[in-house]
This record gives structure tokens, sequence and C-alpha cells, in this order.
């Protein structure tokens, strides 16, 4: 029984350091596209200032999830 906890101790290890690297690489991609989408919104604002035309690029963070922590540890 022992032995097994021990296995099950380190995979769990295993798994939560995987989940942090993740977690960082998530968040460096989400920083990296929110500066591409702020570059493109400016491009789009100056390349048609005579057009008063809605900006029609989404926002990305109102369905985005991968900056926050839903179970409020940091494990």
């Amino acid at each position: 029984m022992d032995r097994l906890n021990s296995k099950l101790y380190l995979q769990n290890c295993y798994i939560m350091k995987e989940n942090e690297r993740l977690r960082k690489k998530a968040q460096l991609l989400n920083q990296e596209n929110q500066v591409l989408l702020s570059e493109l919104k400016q491009k789009l604002s100056k390349g048609n200032p005579k057009t008063h035309a809605p900006n029609t690029i989404p926002d990305l963070n109102l369905c985005s999830s991968s900056n926050q922590n839903p179970s409020g540890s940091s494990n």
C-alpha cells in the first residue's frame, strides 16, 4: 500500500508541475495574443480613418479563461 501511495504521489507531483508549466505557457500566449490584437486594431483604425465602420474584432478575453484559476489555489 505504501508503494502504491508513493507511486501516486510522484505521479501527482509530475501532473502538478506539468499543469503549472502549461498555465505559464497559456499566460504568455494570451499576452502575445493581446499585443497582436492591439496592433491589428491600431492598423485597422489607421488604414481606414474616413469610414466609421464599427470595430468588428471581438475581445477574445471575454470567452478566455486561460489566465484565471477557477480552483482559487496556485498548486
